[in-house]
């Protein structure tokens, strides 16, 4: 088998067709795993519990529920929406107990003759997830399980959902550890990859194996308290490179590879987010994307529970060392020894800086107002002399809606508490994706 560091640049999605998608015999084989760890949770769990607790619904997600497992592989999170939970903070304190109560259904759950169980320890008091495998003892492989309890705060989804900002202000009044609750939002997490097109989900079958066979191994020379960055952070990268390489359907292999190991090389100063579920509009919510994006990088936040900086804090140093050295390998490399190109992207969602002598903070200080990244605005620009809601109205800045730069403009003059006057123009930050709005 030919491994990913000697496959030609021209050759990976070849590659990627022949070792890495999954054969039909085991996507039928995971699927015949997943109905019966499902018919357990939904027909067995809580059937003889005296706290009226029951199976809302069960929500499969991870790599199977994404479609973009690995051959020979896959892991699949459950997620368990227990009626009985009636927030954050209700779900921390009875999730132990829910997962006592399905990993002992799950034991004496019958799976078949072919399917074996092993459940993994937790060394955790109060664990938010049960891990265990289903080993398939005919076909010699193995299914990873993760099921998690949580709390349904979103209801009944539909077509083109998109969470009401309360949803969000009730995570963030819950204090809670990290994204210790983005299991909540798995239906969010899940539709935001499944509707990619199919190519780049191929990326990031790719990313996901470069990680396993070249970055997971390096495990071994952390220390105490260290971490390597999630594999979820690596597929966030791919769609942010995709989305600002073109969006083509159809794009080279290579060079969407090569743009997610540069990105990575550039982890110092990643800043990006999304605005597809949640936003800048509501005051609440400013503050706390505001808190969120000012901290230290690389930022990488969850699209669908922005209380998740993905791979915060982890040692980014060796994947960033790992990516350096794949770039010169026969994958990034075309047939006459040139390098591959990658895109040209930014590696920050940009800001606007609102700073004229009416929008100035009451320390004086510009005020940052997070927008989408516009890229190659070009020479600066004057704005006409109009009041500031119809210059906001009027203006378009390649195609970015006008209610988002009017959120940003909201921002602003909620922060200075005064109106903002113009005349003002815009000029760019050469090479940093942010833009500043300055007294003309």
């Amino acid at each position: 088998v030919m491994t990913l560091y000697k496959t030609p640049a021209e050759e990976l999605d070849r590659f990627i067709s022949n070792d890495l998608q999954s054969n039909k015999d085991f996507k039928e084989q995971v699927s015949k795993a997943i109905h019966t760890i499902f018919k357990c949770l939904t027909q067995n769990c809580f059937r003889n519990s005296t706290s009226a607790m029951q199976v809302l619904k069960v929500i499969k997600a991870g790599s199977s529920g994404k479609g973009t497992a690995l051959k020979g592989v896959s892991d699949v999170d459950l997620v368990v929406f227990v009626k009985s939970i009636k927030d954050f903070q209700d779900l921390k304190a009875k999730r132990k107990n829910i997962i006592a109560e399905i990993r002992t259904e799950l034991e004496q759950c019958y799976l078949g003759d072919d399917l074996t169980l092993y459940i993994k320890e937790t060394k955790w008091d109060n664990p938010r997830v049960l891990t265990f495998t289903l080993r398939s003892e005919t076909m010699g492989k193995r299914i990873d399980f993760d099921v998690l309890p949580a709390f349904d705060v979103l209801g009944q989804m539909r077509s083109g959902y998109k969470p009401v900002p309360e949803v969000y202000v009730r995570l963030f009044e819950s204090s809670p550890e990290g994204n210790e609750f983005s299991c909540c939002f798995t239906e969010l997490q899940r539709n935001f990859i499944i509707s990619l097109p199919t190519k780049l989900k191929s990326l990031i079958r790719l990313v996901k194996h470069w990680y396993k066979q070249y970055i997971l191994p390096h495990k071994k020379e952390l220390r105490n308290g260290e971490s390597l960055p999630p594999q979820y952070a690596l597929e966030l990268l791919s769609v942010y490179a995709w989305e600002h390489g073109g969006r083509d359907p159809a794009f080279n292999m290579a060079r969407g590879f090569r743009t997610v190991l540069g990105l990575i090389q550039q982890y110092k100063q990643l800043r990006v987010y999304w605005t597809i579920n949640y936003d800048f509009e509501d005051e609440t919510l400013r503050w706390y994307l505001n808190d969120q994006l000012r901290k230290s990088r690389p930022i990488i936040l969850d699209p669908a529970d922005p209380t998740g900086i993905v791979g915060h804090g982890s040692c980014w140093d060796m994947v960033a060392k790992e990516a350096e050295r794949c770039c010169g390998q026969l994958c990034c490399r075309k047939r006459d020894g040139f390098a591959v190109q990658p895109w040209d992207v930014p590696v920050r969602t940009g800001f606007l800086v609102m700073s004229s002598l009416g929008c100035q903070s009451k320390t004086g200080q510009p005020i940052e107002c997070p927008l989408p990244s516009i890229a190659g605005l070009g020479e600066p620009r004057a704005l006409p002399q109009l009041p500031p809601l119809q210059i906001w109205k009027a203006l378009s800045l390649q195609g970015y809606c006008s209610s988002l730069i009017k959120q940003s403009a909201a921002a602003a003059q909620a922060v200075a508490g005064v109106p903002i006057r113009p005349p003002m123009r815009l000029s760019t930050l050469q090479g940093s994706g942010s833009f500043s709005w300055l007294p003309s």
